[in-house]
């Protein structure tokens, strides 16, 4: 064998020992240096990641981040396939996707409230339990609206399990929804703000429940931070600076709801009028708290299996303790 020859196979050699070994090293990556790819849909509640921003909690933690605008009901999606790292969602609507394998770990309730049920004021229905044979227009099936709606009417002494429902749910999109009502299509609605507030003002319609004001739901945190599970294992720092920042935004916008809505319509988060959106942020509780939403998963989870929501083979409280994450440099409550 002549000597380029020779030559050649060791260049080969070589070559191939240096891409095996990269490809078998993890990538390095300082926190310092670590872009957090954030998702969000631009809704009203979603405040706490807009001030994040347009406050600089962010760049106080030291945390950059892209945010990537998503397509609504598209959130699940993004973290599943690694399009976002990280995002703001309403705790009940993570219960099922996470029995199912949802790769997210949620790190702090950032605000109760969000989710009603509506109907006309010339309806005679007075009480959930009036709503037993009646038609309940919803967004979606798997929608935060129908899952708080289905605990507040089991609560009332309705059922609403598979082998027994008492009501039908319908769906619609969520601009059909108030004209499926005036219709005479649906007899109540569940929905979520801004878009439950704006019917109920537009329409003149009665709020049977709202969970930003009736008890016990005003107390249960529903809307929560998360990052992905690789995030929480391999970047706990940054997890823990995303949470900071969203907790540090969330209890900004408990003392500033009306420059809060003002900030988001100037700076074209959300659509709609700054000072109807201000009395709809100030219904809401915005203490961030971990505690908070630890406690309100457990009792949620429990009601979502009773109502056939989660498989009655789903581990409740190995679900509860796994779907979340702690850490030791970060407030369970910020004021």
């Amino acid at each position: 064998m002549n000597l380029k020859k020779k030559m050649s196979i060791v260049a080969v050699t070589v070559i191939a020992t240096l891409l095996l070994s990269a490809c078998g090293q993890k990538p390095v990556t300082k926190a310092e240096d670590f872009v957090l790819k954030i998702g969000y849909m631009g809704s009203l509640c979603e405040a706490p990641l807009h001030m994040a921003v347009e406050k600089g909690f962010f760049a106080e933690e030291g945390l950059h981040v892209d945010l990537i605008k998503l397509a609504p009901g598209t959130a699940f999606e993004a973290i599943t396939a690694g399009t976002v790292d990280a995002g703001f969602g309403l705790l009940a609507s993570l219960m099922q996707p996470l029995s199912n394998g949802l790769p997210i770990k949620v790190t702090t309730g950032l605000h109760t409230g969000c989710d009603k049920v509506l109907v006309p004021k010339d309806a005679g229905i007075k009480t959930l339990a009036d709503l037993k044979g009646k038609r309940i227009g919803v967004p979606s099936m798997t929608s935060s609206p129908i899952i708080f709606a289905k605990r507040a009417l089991a609560d009332a002494g309705v059922s609403v399990t598979e082998k027994n429902m008492e009501v039908e749910f319908i769906v619609f999109s969520l601009s059909d929804l108030p004209i499926a009502l005036k219709n005479g299509a649906v007899d109540a609605l569940a929905m979520n703000d801004p878009t439950a507030a704006i019917a109920q003002r537009e329409f003149s319609l009665n709020t049977l429940v709202d969970s930003a004001v009736t008890e016990p739901y005003s107390h249960q945190y529903c809307c929560s931070a998360y990052v992905r599970d690789n995030i929480a294992q391999d970047y706990p720092e940054v997890a823990a600076k995303y949470t900071r920042a969203m907790q540090k935004a969330s209890a900004w916008i408990q003392k500033n709801q009306d420059e809060t809505a003002k900030i988001q319509v100037e700076k074209k988060w959300v659509a709609g009028d700054a000072a109807f959106n201000a009395t709809v942020l100030k219904t809401y509780n915005y203490i961030p708290s971990v505690k908070g939403a630890y406690e309100a998963f457990g009792i949620t989870a429990k009601q979502l299996q009773q109502v056939g929501m989660l498989d009655n083979g789903v581990d409740v409280e190995a679900l509860h303790k796994n779907s979340f994450v702690f850490f030791n440099d970060v407030q369970d409550t910020v004021q």
